[in-house]
């Protein structure tokens, strides 16, 4: 094996496959990169069972051939290489990198332990990347933390018709985004996947400067993986067992009193008070129809409190208090300048979604109106 490639494509190639590969794994190859260099071609695979990262760039190839480096090693090496040209090649069990007179020798670890790679699914249809990746980036904040109960860590992914639904739940708060995505001539039905959030977290924003993102779905191989291409990078996601549960009676919150504020204003308000609440102490608001709501955190001697301008309708009166970070949470997944709240009371559903800076046009479907909506838990007990 040998080939000559630029160090800055060589560079991207290793720094995006090597997401792929485990923090901590008992398997040793699986710490390692696949390299394989064939007709003007290298491609640079990463793989950990849950997820398979594969990055192809082009090369100059003297002698084909395939090799199994350790990944994060690699990395390092390839992040601090000369500008220019880089020379790699396989000398016995020893995978050498030069540049610019800087030469590199790493040991290799035995392809024949490395496991088979999963085929690709067959594409199903596109997304626009940026908007995906926005998407995505909304719902995972929801997403739990706990692998304890990993069908709760999970992003489920919805596809019907032309749209496309992104949700996530941790019970203690449901985020929901609907876009718009093109599906291919293979799609038929619903599909309904959830995949685990932090590895396509870590995806959608990979291929958020694609343009677009091709979402790869076989029902005819089980559907066990979702594929995510976009420029010269190729990723399958295995699933999650299970679905989470439906949210529209969650999302139900009719007899509500609806606030609305400025929703960067709030954000900024709630990191400020609550420097002085101890962990896991709750923020208070209390929205008044005098068009103000306050805030409030702390206990004793050691408090704080901003009021801000606020409008209120159906009460007089809201108090309610959340988590800070769950709050802070929600508010930053806003692209809006406005935040809606929908409120049920202490210890109730709290319903946010975003205030447009324009009246949705009633011709551009439900994946534009009420787009992106975030429910959160208050809890009952005030400061």
């Amino acid at each position: 094996m040998e080939f000559r490639i630029d160090r800055t494509a060589f560079a991207d190639a290793v720094g995006r496959s090597v997401r792929a590969l485990p923090a901590r794994t008992p398997v040793p190859v699986l710490g390692g990169l696949l390299l394989e260099a064939d007709a003007g071609r290298l491609a640079v695979t990463g793989f950990d069972f849950e997820a398979a990262v594969r990055v192809e760039a082009e090369a100059e190839v003297a002698v084909p051939g395939r090799v199994l480096v350790l990944g994060r090693r690699l990395l390092d090496v390839s992040r601090v290489l000369p500008d220019g040209p880089v020379s790699c090649a396989l000398e016995t069990s020893r995978f050498t990198v030069e540049a610019d007179g800087t030469r590199f020798g790493l040991s290799t670890l035995p392809l024949a332990e490395y496991p088979a790679l999963p085929v690709a699914p067959a594409p199903y249809g596109t997304v626009d990347a940026a908007a995906f990746a926005t998407a995505v980036a909304q719902v995972a904040v929801a997403a739990g933390r706990d692998d304890t109960l990993p069908l709760l860590t999970g992003v489920q992914l919805r596809l019907d018709g032309g749209e496309m639904t992104l949700s996530a739940s941790d019970r203690y708060r449901y985020a929901v985004r609907r876009l718009e995505w093109k599906p291919g001539a293979a799609a038929d039905g619903v599909v309904e996947a959830l995949l685990p959030s932090r590895r396509l977290l870590d995806v959608a924003r990979s291929l958020g400067r694609c343009g677009d993102v091709v979402i790869g779905w076989d029902p005819a191989r089980g559907g066990g993986l979702v594929g995510f291409e976009g420029g010269p990078t190729r990723t399958a996601l295995r699933l999650l067992d299970g679905r989470l549960p439906t949210y529209k009676s969650l999302f139900d919150m009719a007899g509500a009193a609806v606030a609305e504020v400025e929703c960067e204003g709030l954000a900024e308000a709630v990191r400020r008070v609550a420097v002085v609440a101890e962990a896991n102490s709750p923020v208070r608001l209390d929205f008044s129809s005098d068009g103000s709501v306050m805030l409030r955190a702390g206990f004793g001697d050691d408090v704080a409190a901003q009021r801000l301008p606020a409008t209120l309708s159906g009460a007089d009166e809201m108090p309610v208090a959340f988590n800070p970070a769950y709050l802070l949470d929600a508010l930053t997944s806003f692209e809006s300048p406005r935040v809606r709240l929908e409120l049920l009371g202490a210890g109730q559903r709290a319903l946010l979604h975003g205030v447009p800076d324009r009246v949705p046009d009633p011709g551009a479907g439900t994946a534009e109106a009420g787009a992106h909506r975030h429910l959160l838990m208050s809890v009952k007990q005030l400061v």
